[in-house]
């Protein structure tokens, strides 16, 4: 039976995924960064995410950022907060390989990344385990049919409760209108989230996510870029 969601006493797992594998052209040193970097920094095994501490090697606030692209968020956060943990989920390998030679040139220790279904990755996560979540400019699926593709859904809300702890945010931005009145729709209806901004909707971008180039680019073309944040109530 064909079924968007697939219940298990495991986890839920999505077979109709967010994202479509569009590897593109990897560079050479993208290959490099891959092939010498990803055992230091990179979890295959997705039971090491069951114990967060064991991880990291210490307990520290925690932070994922799913669908980090090159990493430019990532890297800055990492650089500017090193008393955080931060873990991203990326599928794309150019865009890892270039986050992963960033990593490296700045010394950064506390980041993991991996490179599976973000849905995968909040199954596996324990409840009450990170302090905020980044989902910036995830893929719009613009055309209706696509809509169930997109990564936020009420499920996927579902699942950011519980991996937060109380009080933790959830931090998203799009330059996509409909996408962004979407996440909106989706957020104020999941009663255990609240709005930061509630009389405005929309936030300011936090000052602790840069200006990506991705962001730039959609801005010179003229779109508008929508944050919100979300706090999760418990």
């Amino acid at each position: 039976m064909n079924q968007d969601l697939v219940e298990t006493d495991q986890y839920r797992l999505r077979t109709v995924r967010s994202f479509v594998r569009r590897e593109g052209r990897i560079t050479d040193a993208q290959e490099r960064a891959l092939a010498d970097h990803w055992p230091a920094y990179g979890v295959d095994d997705f039971q090491r995410l069951t114990d967060l501490d064991a991880l990291f090697g210490r307990r520290a606030p925690r932070v994922l950022e799913i669908g980090y692209g090159t990493g430019d968020n990532l890297a800055a956060m990492a650089r500017a907060y090193p008393a955080t943990d931060f873990l991203g989920a990326e599928v794309y390998r150019p865009g890892v390989g270039k986050a992963l030679a960033t990593l490296v040139a700045q010394r950064s220790a506390n980041v993991r990344l991996v490179m599976r279904d973000a849905v995968e990755l909040m199954a596996t996560l324990p409840d009450a385990s990170l302090d905020a979540v980044y989902v910036l400019f995830p893929d719009p699926w613009p055309k209706l049919r696509h809509h169930k593709r997109r990564l936020v859904s009420a499920v996927f809300a579902d699942d950011i409760v519980r991996v937060l702890k109380r009080g933790g945010r959830w931090y998203l931005a799009t330059d996509d209108e409909n996408y962004a009145h979407h996440m909106a729709e989706i957020c104020s209806n999941e009663p255990r989230l609240s709005n930061l901004t509630p009389a405005a909707m929309w936030s300011l971008r936090p000052h602790i996510r840069p200006l990506t180039r991705f962001e730039s680019r959609g801005l010179r073309a003229g779109h508008v870029v929508r944050d919100l944040c979300f706090v999760n109530l418990g």
